[in-house]
């Protein structure tokens, strides 16, 4: 682990990390949009899976629901990426030690892998190809993983 520091330093010390951190407004406007972003993912991976579950919206198609919102599903995505490397950049240091920051990481590479491989699959296919314990098995892995992402990184504030 200690031959990354070096990188985190050197983010830590870049141009763009000092012009966010000696911002008043700066920081806080890239979080709010972070935050905002998150709840939009949230908001999509809840409704797909709680209807890939079988718990709502029963009267809709799975693959129309889906196909409708993964434009939102990855565009809030996008906007995480971009402004959580904007915050990780203004707080390399910070993060290099946070333990709430590595396991937001992990969560959210996991979260990101198992949504655009075994989700991906499940959601393009009609129901009833799918039985319904490997339906409520991915869609609360889905959801767990996302909760996870959100908890933790909330979490790096407090540790």
């Amino acid at each position: 682990m200690n031959s990354i520091f070096p990188f985190f330093k050197w983010l830590n010390d870049t141009s763009l990390s000092k012009m966010i951190n000696d911002s008043k407004w700066l920081f806080p406007a890239i979080e709010g949009v972070h935050i905002a972003a998150l709840a939009l993912l949230f908001g999509t991976i809840l409704v797909v899976n709680l209807r890939l579950m079988g718990v709502i919206m029963r009267n809709r198609r799975l693959v129309g629901l889906t196909r409708e919102l993964e434009p939102w599903t990855l565009c809030s995505l996008v906007v995480i990426l971009i402004t959580g490397v904007l915050l990780f950049v203004s707080e390399a240091i910070r993060s290099y030690h946070s333990g709430p920051f590595r396991i937001k990481i992990v969560l959210l590479v996991s979260a990101v892998l198992f949504h655009y491989t075994i989700s991906r699959k499940l959601l393009h296919q009609e129901e009833r190809q799918l039985s319904p314990a490997l339906r409520k098995f991915a869609g609360v892995i889905a959801i767990a993983l996302w909760m996870g992402v959100g908890f933790a990184g909330r979490a790096i504030g407090f540790f």
